[in-house]
């Protein structure tokens, strides 16, 4: 509890920059025990988001709760769908994926197997720049987080 109150105080108190999302994965990563599950970085290099400085959490929560959570995991996969409208960057993996039921209120407050507040944090890290987060994986087959970035807010 007490960890989250400090990194909930902490979000939007800095300005947002401009970082490298490639490189955020891959520093991500290496604060991951990942063990034999492979992070598979498709992002191009000098890909950039107009964010929090704390979106690297977001990156490590996702990672970290694939590992944790996804079962039988072995890959990690990033990558970005681009639009005319906005961006979309992708963290997909092979594991179980999330049940039907679950997919929004993963994102609440207090849920979670573990901590809980990963997501939630998440959720709001993103949000003070506009940016949204979502689970449209098949239960299964994997999980998958779609990170929308609106115009103007990815180069």
């Amino acid at each position: 509890m007490i960890q989250f109150t400090k990194v909930y105080e902490e979000i939007g108190v800095q300005a947002p920059v401009w970082q490298d999302c490639r490189k955020l994965v891959d520093n991500a990563a290496k604060q991951v025990q990942v063990q034999l599950v492979e992070v598979i970085n498709d992002l191009p290099p000098g890909t950039e988001v107009f964010a929090d400085p704390l979106i690297i959490k977001v990156f490590f929560n996702l990672i970290d709760n694939a590992v944790r959570y996804g079962g039988k995991i072995t890959a990690i996969r990033f990558c970005v769908k681009e639009s005319e409208r906005d961006h979309i960057l992708i963290c997909e993996d092979d594991g179980t994926g999330i049940i039907i039921e679950e997919k929004e209120i993963i994102f609440e407050r207090g849920f979670g197997k573990n901590t809980g507040p990963g997501l939630f944090l998440s959720r709001e890290i993103l949000d003070t720049t506009g940016i949204i987060i979502r689970e449209t994986g098949e239960p299964g087959i994997g999980a998958r987080f779609e990170i929308t970035i609106p115009k103007g807010m990815y180069r």
